[in-house]
């Protein structure tokens, strides 16, 4: 492809900031569609983000002959029936993290764009920041030594509309497959499966404390990586402070890392301590959505795909009891 011509189905939250303007910066890429199921919100988008076309039905913006790929910014229950129907019609797919609600239907998605012959990418774009690129480099050229152990501990205080008990739809397993623990707890196993390698075991247990939603407030994880490393993890959502820290442990020092924001990291070896500050770009998805484009124009890769995706949906349903 010169150019890949995109539409999106879901132009909610996300897609204002993070996403959707990343589209029409990237190289070799251009906007052209909207979908919502809400006409006027359509509209609105559209006209605010300069995208000649809009649509309250999927369908009609799938099969639009201009529209060359379809990225999926709906929340994660229907993240499958999007991407099938995107499949079908012969289109390559984006589709936002997690990559679905269970393990099982990332599986039925994979095969699906398999059989269909179309790429399936996924949204954790952090395998394509700077940041994680020169956290990766430093592991890999030895700079901690052989890698031990990881130990995320990752807090948060209640948030308002939690203390109101006010629905929304991150916390109603139904839509987004479980609690915080699926939307951001995603983002650092895919992280963490990106650095180090695939995780092959995994035991947790999950509760809820507080009271405030039907769904786990508190995760904890014990896994094992491919290579034998051990890792461990707190996620806790009804803190009384707000802390996000992922310590890797190597023989010969060790890197402790944010994995939201862009804070500065820092290597801590025997003979040095050095700070690393590596800026987000604007647009936090312009990066990856790049890696698509040019995989989809023939002279890229994308480190981000189903088959790279689905294995942080079963290390959750492990750690959530699911399997």
């Amino acid at each position: 492809m010169n150019k890949v011509r995109w539409g999106i189905i879901g132009c909610g939250d996300v897609t204002e900031h993070k996403s959707g303007p990343a589209f029409q910066k990237a190289k070799h890429s251009e906007l052209i569609a909207v979908m919502r199921r809400n006409r006027q919100l359509a509209r609105d988008y559209a006209q605010r983000h300069q995208v000649p076309k809009w649509y309250d039905d999927a369908d009609s913006l799938i099969n639009d002959p201009e529209v060359d790929a379809v990225y999926i910014a709906t929340p994660p229950a229907f993240h499958r029936e999007y991407t099938l129907r995107v499949a079908w019609a012969g289109k390559p797919v984006y589709v936002e993290k997690p990559m679905a609600c269970h393990y099982a239907e990332c599986q039925e998605m994979i095969d699906g764009c398999a059989v269909s012959g179309v790429p399936l990418f996924v949204a954790y774009y952090r395998r394509a920041l700077p940041r994680f690129l020169k956290i990766k480099q430093i592991i890999e050229r030895g700079d901690i030594g052989d890698v031990r152990a990881v130990n995320v501990r990752f807090y948060r205080r209640i948030s308002d509309i939690d203390r109101d008990r006010k629905y929304h739809w991150r916390i109603d397993p139904e839509i987004a497959g479980c609690g915080y623990f699926c939307d951001l707890g995603s983002h650092m196993i895919d992280l963490m499966q990106y650095l180090l390698g695939a995780i092959t075991e995994v035991h947790g247990l999950s509760e809820n404390q507080a009271g405030l939603y039907e769904v786990e407030d508190i995760v904890s994880a014990n896994f094992k990586f491919e290579n034998g490393e051990l890792g461990s993890g707190i996620w806790c959502f009804t803190a009384n402070e707000n802390l996000d820290q992922t310590d890797i442990v190597g023989s010969k020092g060790k890197i402790r890392y944010a994995t939201f924001g862009d804070s500065p990291f820092f290597v801590h070896t025997k003979h040095r301590y050095k700070e690393y500050k590596v800026d987000h770009p604007e647009h936090i998805q312009q990066p990856l959505i790049q890696t698509i484009v040019d995989e989809l124009s023939g002279w890229g890769k994308c480190p981000s795909t189903g088959r790279t995706a689905a294995p942080t949906n079963w290390v959750i349903d492990q750690v959530l009891g699911r399997l």
